[in-house]
């Protein structure tokens, strides 16, 4: 039996960093980590119609919070004059107990991101699709970005069958157990009618040496 670990926290440290770069003493660790939670849902929450949001980094000091939005499409995050971040900030510093500092990053290929990828999959599942066809779909998009290697897996009542099952596809080379490769993964759950559908994705970007 394999030892299942995240590809992500397993290189920390190596390559990949923490979405949340801050330190508390103790008696403020767990309302601080309380509040990062509820900022990251609120942003997830106010995009959740398509996927756009790839990542939300929040690092604080001592009297600001800076959260960086890395999305796919940053017009719709903007909005028209930058009205959206306005209402946004003033949204967030209602959840927070410092002022806030937005930053908005465009992801440049949303087909290299594993969250963009696992909830788009979802996305289209909850619309009915066909699974096999929306997947490997996915996975040839995402090897035509310049991946070197993907791997999907989604899991539970396909096609409204009457068992739940597991189907994967993989295109290229996905190394888990070498450190140096850069993986992104992400899942996404698909809330279908016959049940929750898991999508899991595994995104090889190739070796990094930093």
């Amino acid at each position: 039996m394999g030892q299942k670990v995240n590809p992500t926290s397993f290189r920390l440290q190596i390559h990949k960093n923490w979405d949340s770069r801050w330190f508390a003493p103790k008696k403020d660790f767990a309302r601080l980590l309380i509040e990062d939670i509820k900022l990251r849902e609120h942003v997830e929450k106010r995009f959740a119609a398509r996927p756009t949001i790839a990542r939300v980094e929040i690092e604080r000091s001592a009297n600001l919070v800076t959260i960086t939005i890395h999305t796919a499409k940053a017009g719709v995050v903007i909005g028209r004059g930058g009205a959206g971040v306005t209402e946004l900030k003033a949204e967030l510093e209602k959840i927070a107990s410092l002022p806030i500092r937005i930053n908005i990053e465009e992801v440049k290929r949303p087909d290299l991101s594993a969250k963009l990828v696992a909830e788009n999959i979802a996305h289209q599942l909850e619309r009915r699709s066909n699974f096999r066809r929306t997947t490997k779909m996915a996975a040839q998009n995402t090897m035509n970005a310049g991946a070197k290697g993907v791997r999907i897996q989604v899991a539970g009542r396909l096609n409204n069958a009457e068992m739940a099952r597991r189907e994967k596809v993989i295109e290229g080379s996905v190394p888990l157990h070498t450190l140096r490769a850069d993986v992104d993964f992400h899942v996404a759950r698909a809330k279908t009618p016959a049940g929750i559908i898991g999508v899991k994705v595994w995104i090889y970007k190739g070796e990094r040496n930093d």
